[in-house]
């Protein structure tokens, strides 16, 4: 039976419409189901993507909250509601209390644009332009109560290029966590990921051995 999945955003919703692409209703036979999109933002654009995709949607303002606590209770009761098994968090811009993410414990992931533990927070892509990186690009991870930790399911890299930007180095990592994010929860769907002492053991049956340099050797 596929995973049923609550995709929770709070902006444009790139990475939901990648999800979609891959999980969507369209999709004859797919080992997720996406059950929820849920946003804290009722502007948020991801909305109009799930909507068009028959996808149903929930809007949990977290500004009709005093407490976090509160917030994060009506999101869960939502998710629960929709018969969500698996929380995917897309862009979603709050941060989360630790009773929240303990009860959905390797049962939620995340998607971060660098490659962790390298430049957790914000403002990735201009830290990995100051610190003179040569290779940048995402993760994907389970979620644990402090910022951008927890095991690591899958990363991809990208080169910095000379002359790159913020927006032109975010663009090459965009592109790339929209090929990662579907890959990665399709290996946790398929069964193919476990977690032990906070490592997260991917076997999909393939092994990628090569070396990956920038600048490259002529």
């Amino acid at each position: 039976m596929a995973l049923k999945v609550a995709v929770l955003i709070s902006g444009r919703g790139s990475n939901l419409q990648a999800l979609i692409d891959a999980f969507g209703p369209q999709m004859a036979s797919s080992p997720v189901q996406i059950v929820l999109v849920l946003s804290n933002r009722p502007e948020a654009q991801g909305l109009e993507r799930a909507a068009k995709a028959g996808l149903k949607t929930e809007i949990v303002d977290h500004k009709a909250f005093a407490r976090r606590d509160d917030f994060d209770v009506a999101m869960d009761r939502e998710i629960r509601a929709a018969g969500a098994e698996f929380v995917v968090l897309a862009g979603f811009m709050r941060l989360l209390t630790e009773g929240f993410i303990n009860a959905w414990k390797d049962r939620m992931i995340n998607i971060h644009p660098a490659l962790l533990p390298s430049f957790k927070g914000l403002d990735t892509h201009k830290r990995a332009l100051e610190a003179g990186v040569k290779l940048h690009g995402c993760t994907v991870h389970f979620v644990r109560h402090e910022t951008d930790t927890g095991p690591i399911i899958a990363q991809a890299a990208v080169p910095v290029l000379p002359g790159d930007d913020e927006a032109m180095l975010a663009t090459r990592v965009l592109r790339a966590e929209h090929k990662l994010y579907p890959l990665a929860l399709r290996l946790v769907a398929e069964g193919k990921v476990r977690v032990e002492d906070e490592r997260a053991i991917v076997a999909d049956g393939r092994a990628v051995d090569g070396v990956l340099l920038n600048p490259p050797v002529g």
